[in-house]
């Protein structure tokens, strides 16, 4: 018989297989089909190992910002994902991933349980500049991905560049390297008609 911790973060680790039936608006690379939320996840996990020399801040935990990559979307799971530029479904989207994050997280013990939750609120207020830099990286990731796939969702949802450029602001706060990046992107991704201007 296993004691009462384990069962809390075993019947966790089982909840959040479900992140992965979440499935996004962007695309992958090759094209077969779009992301869902854990792939996603992973992706800005990596993507803060491998760019955190561009973090504003030089001295920021990386661990904490993978910590915060892998659980800020854990709440899609019951509030489902919500697109970007979906204006009518961002009205009610902060309530319903509350009520997720209170749920979801409400599973562990509750010292992992105030962590976590701890982690995606930092995430979702965006003060620190771990949770600066990790929403640098959640931005940063889907405009790569559009890029490389000649804006396919950027013109299926008829997308434009301004809504692409206020959208990602967060990337200056959290990595003012990376903005110009990817707002060279974006720039390009206009001049080859992959996003309207």
């Amino acid at each position: 018989m296993t004691d009462e911790r384990l069962e809390r973060q075993i019947a966790f680790v089982v909840e959040i297989d479900k992140l992965k039936s979440v499935h996004r608006q962007t695309i992958l690379i090759d094209r077969t089909r779009k992301e869902n939320s854990a792939e996603h996840s992973w992706h800005i996990a990596v993507l803060a190992i491998l760019l955190s020399e561009y973090a504003r801040k030089s001295d920021v935990d990386i661990l904490r910002v993978i910590k915060m990559a892998l659980i800020h979307d854990l709440v899609e799971i019951d509030a489902g994902d919500t697109y970007c530029y979906d204006e009518k479904g961002t009205l009610d989207q902060r309530e319903r991933e509350e009520r997720a994050a209170g749920r979801i997280f409400g599973l562990l013990p509750a010292d992992q349980e105030e962590e976590l939750l701890g982690l995606w609120r930092e995430f979702e207020r965006g003060e620190t500049p771990e949770a600066q830099f990790a929403a640098a990286l959640d931005r940063v990731q889907p405009i790569i991905n559009n890029y490389n796939t000649g804006g396919e969702m950027w013109k299926l949802n008829g997308i434009q560049s301004n809504q692409v450029r206020d959208r990602n602001r967060a990337v200056q706060k959290g990595a003012p390297l990376l903005w110009d990046y990817t707002s060279h992107l974006i720039n390009d991704a206009v001049k080859r008609g992959m996003l309207q201007e």
